[in-house]
């Protein structure tokens, strides 16, 4: 009579290698969420990448915003002054401003 041991008889090979068949299912398994959990990573670290420069450039927006607003707040500023002073003078600046657009406009066509 014969033993059955784990790697002999018709019964213990199939258990053995159904066994390793398990094993390699899974070592595979591993295989793949390890590539998928590496792309994860990459994936996050570019995504922190930008997020970091994405708040740069807002950042450096929000600075020229606060200096843009400071040069229109003194613009009207001075509009409000020339408001205020006669009404002659700022007929007088705008017809001025008025003929020098038509000269260069008159300039720009001529030289075609």
């Amino acid at each position: 009579m014969r033993r059955a041991g784990l790697g002999e008889g018709s019964s213990g090979h199939y258990v053995a290698s159904g066994y390793s068949v398990h094993e390699e299912e899974n070592e595979h398994l591993q295989e793949g969420l390890r590539n998928k959990v590496s792309a994860l990573k990459s994936l996050t670290i570019e995504i922190g990448t930008e997020v970091k420069y994405q708040n740069k450039m807002l950042d450096d927006m929000d600075s020229d915003f606060d200096s843009t607003g400071g040069l229109l707040g003194a613009t009207i500023g001075r509009v409000k002054q020339l408001s205020r002073g006669s009404q002659t003078k700022l007929l007088c600046y705008m017809l001025l401003f008025c003929f020098f657009v038509f000269f260069v406009l008159y300039w720009f066509i001529k030289l075609r």
